[in-house]
């Protein structure tokens, strides 16, 4: 490897070999063959004068790509498609004179971004959905052990590790909403010519119209695809990059807070993402547990997230019916956001496959807090047995300031249940209160919702995708 030049880090350390393969040149190259092999193939079907000897040479040298001719030859003319049909033609000099036939340099740019996105939103679908099925393990797993739940990250009513993870979960399940939508959707340019109008097509078919919608519906049927754009200028319209990278940047969105969650987790000692036997948290303090995977997830979120940007600028400053001031930012805004929520789902599935939870310390910090939040609870019973409910009001909230006295500026246990069971109008034996400190009393309906979400909403999507599971995320660094 090189080390006198730039290396983006998405290449070197967090994308997978198969996201980088959908962006790398020879998936693109090839792709520019294939798409030359359909619109030949099809041109003959539909009558124009090419030969099937023509049609299967192109076909004999369709992965096999001559490189360094195309470049010798992009030096010369500076037009990279024009380069690849020379080298292309070189190859296959019989049928040198019918490639990329009434085309234009976007009928195989375009079709091939169009083609590489939907190949990658695939990959993410399935990486999205192995975190899903690990995800949901974790909940069914941990469904009813309590916990302290928060709002404002302030001590609220107990709730469920595993009803927790719901939360992470529902906005997965958003994420695989929209991402199929994504895919469902994608289309093809197909063989729209210089402005959108198939001018170049209608001459070559003679004006027979019906023709050219046909090729454009048997190429997209031999790429693949349902069907291609019914209208575009020389371009597929740019607003496709800025909904596909949308979808990219919501699942982004969820991930940073899964890992936001993750890393308060891991400060409270509840909840840490795994730790390597020879991994090492900090250079100057050796005791410590980074949790490194939760930051590099938020910190590629929060590249992705800002990167959606891009093509919704791009989209919107196009001219008519094109211009060339998208093709840069194109070129290193989608697929880095592709490789970048690559990485993220990797690191999501390998956290969530590796979490430990600590239940003596989720316990303690629960039983802690838990006498504040059962002060409804005793001030009914103490009602039920004859008192006063208003007296008890206030009599409840001066222990409780009492006791969050003794927490805060003395530093003791709280203390709150032996002060209740001293006081009078409460009527409440220490034993009596203590029993009420079941925390499963508090945490509602936190177990079956989760059993209920897994079984009717994340199960069914499941056993829909059983094809893609087995997934094992593979880390770089």
């Amino acid at each position: 490897m090189s080390n006198d030049k730039y290396m983006s880090p998405l290449s070197e350390r967090y994308a997978s070999k198969e996201m980088q393969y959908i962006f790398s040149p020879d998936m693109k190259f090839k792709t520019w063959r294939k798409l030359w092999v359909a619109l030949a193939e099809t041109e003959k079907e539909l009558g124009i004068s090419i030969t099937e000897e023509q049609v299967e040479e192109l076909k004999a040298f369709q992965e096999n790509i001559n490189y360094d001719v195309a470049k010798e030859r992009e030096a010369l003319v500076r037009h990279d498609v024009m380069s690849h049909v020379y080298a292309y033609g070189e190859q296959c000099p019989g049928a040198k004179g019918i490639i990329h036939l009434g085309a234009t340099s976007c009928y195989v740019g375009d079709n091939t971004d169009l083609i590489i996105m939907t190949n990658a939103l695939k990959l993410l679908k399935r990486k999205l959905v192995n975190v899903m099925a690990k995800l949901s393990e974790f909940a069914m797993e941990y469904r009813s052990l309590p916990t302290l739940a928060f709002t404002h990250f302030q001590p609220a009513q107990p709730t469920t590790v595993g009803k927790r993870a719901t939360l992470w979960l529902m906005e997965l399940k958003l994420d695989y909403d929209d991402l199929n939508y994504a895919i469902d959707s994608m289309l093809l340019l197909g063989s729209k010519g210089t402005t959108g109008t198939q001018a170049s097509f209608l001459e070559l078919f003679d004006g027979n119209h019906e023709k050219i919608k046909e090729l454009d519906q048997k190429i997209a049927e031999k790429m693949g695809f349902a069907g291609c754009y019914p209208v575009s200028g020389q371009t597929y319209s740019r607003k496709i990059d800025s909904r596909v990278l949308n979808v990219l940047a919501g699942i982004a969105t969820s991930a940073h807070k899964f890992s936001n969650d993750i890393r308060l987790l891991q400060h409270l000692k509840e909840i840490e993402e795994p730790f390597e036997k020879n991994q090492i948290g900090s250079s100057a303090m050796a005791y410590k547990r980074n949790p490194m995977r939760s930051e590099r997830i938020a910190a590629l979120a929060n590249y992705v997230i800002v990167d959606a940007l891009n093509p919704a600028i791009t989209a919107s400053t196009q001219w008519f019916e094109r211009t060339l001031d998208d093709s840069a930012n194109k070129r290193i805004s989608v697929p880095e956001a592709f490789l970048a929520v690559d990485g993220i789902l990797d690191l999501y599935l390998n956290v969530v496959d590796g979490l430990v939870v600590y239940p003596k310390v989720i316990e303690k910090r629960l039983m802690q807090e838990l006498p504040f939040m059962a002060t409804e609870n005793i001030m009914m019973a103490a009602v039920k047995a004859g008192g006063d409910r208003q007296e008890l009001h206030e009599r409840i909230r001066t222990l409780s300031m009492e006791a969050g006295k003794n927490v805060k500026e003395k530093g003791l246990e709280n203390n709150l249940l032996e002060l209740i069971a001293k006081d009078p109008a409460f009527h409440m034996s220490l034993e009596e209160l203590k029993k009420a400190m079941d925390p499963t009393k508090y945490t509602g309906r936190s177990k079956e919702q989760t059993e209920e979400f897994i079984q009717e909403v994340i199960n069914p999507i499941l056993r829909d995708n059983e094809d893609l599971l087995g997934l094992k995320a593979d880390i770089k660094v």
